[in-house]
Order: structure tokens, then C-alpha cells, then sequence
């Protein structure tokens, strides 16, 4: 290793006295038994969210001994730290409240502490951006390594996955076709391994979202977590961030505006999680690129889904790696993909492409482009009288027919109100109403869950409805399906139109028209909107004070107004 590093003397701490900063650190180094040659080397941190609160990351520990193998092959030393970790489901009221937290953790850790490089570890659905954020503020030369997908259970004789199985059992629980006993036996066979969630979730789609931008080894998103190349994986992501110190493959020069348009079209094409466009604006609103709905819409109109796995499709995320992996969708994506991007690899996009494949790609779940899944994307953005400043449909997870839906609207103006009322007997409401859930957007108390897949009430679950159109300004997790409409902008709590919604308003979803619009005129809602009372006071301490205080809207990313960089290109 030639280029030039810091190594345990960047960042000393400051006591007036540069030199005796830099014999205490030392000396403190060496209480934890390194030698001077160690000391000597320059410092990849290794940035790891193991946590008991985590199933996902239980295999870090396995994980972080074969990145430290990689960097001490190359001669430099390798230095572990921890930074918050967000399992996804452990997490109160929701993981994406402490999304901005955990990311500041990263970009304060990174800038704080002696390294040269860092690799970053996750793999839970909002570890990946958080860790991407972090990186990319910080901009010192980072390599994101990925948990990757658990592997799937099994119940009579068929396959499960978390999460999608696990709704579909739940409805089939909440409509009478599955008892209490089946259900409880259930529970014990979706999540049998560690790894994220094992199908096209919000996991799995930042996995591969966090290759197509280049900030990972190639080839390396989708290996299953049990599997040896995932070690094998992390022993190269090490190496390679050895090798990156003293160079400039930083995020900032790693994540340009192509290097997003190729990620956007490949969450089109996989049809991934609707969470993924926030986090990819959020992560690009800290390198000061600004994504636009108009020009997403436009990506999704000319570019196919391809990927056939659950939510939308049949198979799981071993069947991807398996089947060709991201390798098999740039593939196909090739001719629409900027090919001048590079990865942390420094090969080009077209470099990458130009090496021939070990192994055919399996046509069965990943298509090629003139025999797609669907002809356009997987996700639009909507505009409207309900919606001025945007919504986000997964149109690829819809039933068809809901696609084109004019109905009544059913009101919930909380989380509470709907726990209360959706399984009522005595609701008013048919199977071609359109259920509304107000205030759930990053503004309100919830701090935007993933409660936007609001349940079939249970009335119309017993008589077999399994979908409805559903509004609301929340989000859906990514293993979810169903015609359901999120991100609602402006948020009820932000005083919007969907705060003014009520009971019996006509509204109009129009996925040809990208549109989504409450028939109510104008004089109508400008008298709502005098009466109408404002969300509550923001929380008087702490954490949650700050969240509500400074989180932007949806089509912004969701991230702090004051960690966002200034100015910037559009994608």
C-alpha cells in the first residue's frame, strides 16, 4: 500500500498540544494490546449495527471476522465500532423515526474517529440508507457490505418468505380460512435463518439499489446470509476498502446524478419497495441531487419490470441470486443504463458489462426486455387535488382493476381510530370504498409507519375481498401488496388536502393518468380547511422534539432540513 493515509493520527483530539494528543492516543492504543507495526499500519473502521434487537444482523459477528480478514490482507488495520441498529420490527412507533438518528450516528462516527476508509455493515431495511447517508456526508472512501436475505421455511409443502407470506397467512387469519393453531404454527416458519427479509422487500431493494449506485462489491448484494460467498463477500469488501484509502473513490464521486437514473430504473425494474424512492431522495439530497417525480415517472414509463419474486411475482431472493442476480437485470437494462458510472471496484458500468457471464441467467425470474413481466415500471408517482405535491402507487402490486377506481371515501383520522374501528361490525363500508387514513405522515405522532396497508376491514375479509384501494399519507413495507397509495403530499398533520378528506367524499385514482383527486369543489374545501385544526404541539424534549421539528415531506426524502446539502444537479 503506497498512497498516502492518516492512519491512527488523523483527527487527533484536540488538547492544544498536538504532539502529546498524539502519544496519548497511542499509548491508550496500546493498552488494547496493539503493537507498534499495528499502530502503524493506516485504519479501515468497520462501521457494524450487530444488535440484540436485530435477527436480521445475528450473523454479523461471523460477518465482521471475514472483513477484518480482507484488510489485514492488504496491510492496513482493520478497527470495528458499533453505531445504532434498526430491526425493523423491534422499533417503537417505527423504524424510519430513527432512520435521520442512526445516520447522523454514521457521519459523526466517521468524521470523528481515525480512519482512512470504512466498510459499512447492515442490511435491515433502514440500516442500508442510514449507513449510505452517513458515508456520503462524512465522504471519506467507503464500501457498503450487505447481511443479505434469510433463506425460505417451509409449510405444508409450500414455500414461506417474511414477509409477504406472513401477511398473506394473516389475512387468510383475519377472513376465517386459517385457525389460531395453524396461524401459531405459522409464526415459526417464516424467519428460519438469519438475513433480511426473503423477498423483494425494502432490504433486499436497498441491497441491490446500494450495488446499482457502485458503493458496493460487485455481485455481492443478493448472496443469501447463510451462504459461504456472503463471507467470501465480506472478505473482498474488506480488502477493497483497504484499497481505496488515499484515492478518490468517495461517495461523492461514487454517486453522481447517473449513477441515481441507474438506480431508479433498476427499482423499476425489480418493481421494489415503494421506501425505496424516499430513501434514495434522501440519500441524494446529501450529495445535493435533487430527484423528481415527473422525471420518475417518465423512467417508469419506459422501463419494464423484469424480476418475477414475491411481493409481486412467485419467487425469493435465493432464486434471484441464483437465477443471475443484479448481474441478470443490468444485463437486460443495459442499452437505457448510463455506462460511464463506476463503483467502488473503479470499474465502469460498461467495463463490468463487457466481462462475459460464468453462468446463464434463468429466464424463469428475471425476464429479458421483450418478454417483461409488465411493459413499464413497478411504481408511479401521482399528482392531484389530493395529492399536489405527489403520491406513490405500486401499480405492479395492484389488482388491476383497482388501477382505474373511482369510490366513497372511509375515514380514519389516526392510527388509534382505525385500531378501533376497522374490525367494527356496524362499519359503513362496502368492497368498492376507498379506505382513507389520515395523519401517519413523518410530521405526525407516528412518525410515518408502515401502516399505509391498512387491513381489510373484517366484515368484507369474511365475504373474500383481498384488496381495496387505500390513501393514505404513511408508508407500506415493501414485502406488502395490494393497491394501496402512500406518501401523500402535503401530510394531513401538515394541514393538506388529505386532512380535509370526510366521510362520503368522492375520490378518483387514475394510474393511466397518474392522478388522484378528492371531487370535492373548491368553495367546499377552502370552508374545511377555515375549520380545520392543526396537528398538536411538537414533543417537548429530546429526540422527537427534533424529528418533527426539522424532517421534511415525503418527495424530499424524509430526511432533516439541516443535514441536507445545498444546491445540486437533478437526476
Amino acid at each position: 500500500m503506497t498512497k498516502s493515509y492518516e492512519g491512527l493520527n488523523g483527527g487527533l483530539t484536540n488538547y492544544g498540544d498536538p504532539d502529546f494528543a498524539r502519544y496519548l492516543r497511542r499509548s491508550f492504543a496500546k493498552s488494547m494490546g496493539y503493537s507498534d507495526a499495528a499502530l502503524d499500519r493506516p485504519i479501515v473502521g468497520i462501521c457494524t449495527t450487530a444488535s440484540g434487537f436485530n435477527n436480521c444482523h445475528r450473523h454479523f459477528p461471523e460477518l465482521l471476522e471475514a472483513v477484518k480478514r480482507g484488510v489485514l490482507a492488504e496491510g492496513a488495520l482493520p478497527v470495528p465500532f458499533p453505531v445504532i441498529s434498526l430491526g425493523e420490527v423491534f422499533l417503537s412507533p417505527t423504524s424510519m423515526m430513527f432512520r435521520n438518528l442512526m445516520a447522523m450516528d454514521v457521519e459523526e462516527m466517521i468524521r470523528a474517529q481515525p480512519m482512512d476508509s470504512v466498510v459499512l455493515m447492515g442490511g435491515c431495511d433502514k440500516t442500508v440508507p442510514a449507513l449510505l447517508m452517513g458515508a456520503a456526508s462524512a465522504n471519506k472512501p467507503a464500501a457498503l457490505l450487505v447481511g443479505g436475505p434469510m433463506m425460505t421455511g417451509r409449510h405444508k409443502g409450500e414455500r414461506l418468505g417474511a414477509c409477504t407470506d406472513c401477511r398473506r397467512f394473516w389475512a387468510r387469519y383475519r377472513g376465517g380460512d386459517v385457525d389460531a393453531e395453524e396461524i401459531a404454527l405459522v409464526e415459526g416458519r417464516l424467519a428460519v435463518t438469519a438475513g433480511t427479509c426473503a423477498v423483494m422487500g425494502t432490504a433486499s431493494t436497498m441491497a441491490l439499489l446500494g450495488e446499482a449506485l457502485g458503493m458496493m462489491a460487485p455481485h455481492s448484494a443478493a448472496i443469501p446470509a447463510v451462504h459461504a460467498d456472503r463471507l467470501r463477500a465480506a472478505e473482498a469488501t474488506g480488502a477493497l476498502a483497504a484499497r481505496m484509502i488515499g484515492g478518490d473513490r468517495t461517495p461523492q464521486n461514487i454517486m453522481t446524478p447517473s449513477a441515481f437514473e441507474n438506480a431508479l430504473r433498476v427499482l423499476l425494474a425489480i418493481s421494489g419497495s415503494t421506501n425505496a424512492l424516499i430513501h434514495l431522495t434522501a440519500i441524494a439530497g446529501r450529495l445535493g441531487i435533487k430527484i423528481g417525480l415527473q422525471e420518475f415517472n417518465r423512467l417508469s414509463d419506459e422501463t419494464p419490470v423484469l424480476v418475477n419474486l414475491k411481493p409481486v411475482g412467485d419467487g425469493y431472493m435465493e432464486d434471484f441470486h441464483y437465477a443471475g442476480g443484479l448481474e441478470g437485470v443490468l444485463r437486460a437494462l443495459q442499452p437505457r443504463l448510463n455506462l460511464e458510472t463506476t463503483d467502488i471496484s473503479g470499474q465502469s458500468l460498461a467495463e463490468r458489462l463487457a466481462r462475459p457471464l460464468s453462468d446463464a441467467i434463468d429466464r424463469t425470474f428475471i425476464r429479458a426486455v421483450d418478454n417483461p413481466i409488465e411493459p413499464q415500471g413497478g411504481l408511479i408517482a401521482l399528482h392531484g387535488t389530493l395529492a399536489p405535491e405527489g403520491a406513490l402507487l405500486k401499480r405492479a402490486a395492484a389488482t388491476p382493476a383497482l388501477l382505474e377506481h373511482e369510490g366513497r371515501a372511509i375515514v380514519f383520522s389516526s392510527l388509534d381510530d382505525l385500531a378501533a374501528r376497522i374490525d367494527d361490525p356496524d362499519l359503513d363500508v362496502a368492497a368498492d370504498d376507498i379506505l382513507v387514513l389520515q395523519n401517519a405522515g413523518p410530521r405526525s405522532a407516528s412518525g410515518m409507519p408502515e401502516a399505509g396497508y391498512l387491513p381489510i376491514p373484517r366484515k368484507l375479509a369474511r365475504q373474500g375481498v383481498k384488496d381495496m384501494v387505500r390513501i393514505s399519507d404513511a408508508r407500506m413495507s415493501g414485502t406488502a401488496f395490494g393497491a394501496v397509495v402512500l406518501h401523500v403530499t402535503p401530510e394531513a398533520a401538515a394541514g393538506g388536502p388529505l386532512a380535509l378528506v370526510r366521510n362520503g367524499d368522492r375520490i378518483r385514482l387514475s394510474a393511466r393518468e397518474k392522478r388522484l383527486d378528492l371531487l370535492v369543489d373548491a368553495a367546499e374545501m377552502e370552508r374545511r380547511r377555515s375549520a380545520h385544526i392543526g396537528a398538536g404541539e411538537a414533543p417537548k424534549r429530546g429526540y422527537a422534539r427534533l424529528y418533527r421539528q426539522t424532517v421534511l415531506t415525503a418527495t424530499q426524502g424524509c430526511d432533516f432540513d439541516f443535514l441536507r446539502a445545498e444546491g445540486g444537479a437533478q437526476t
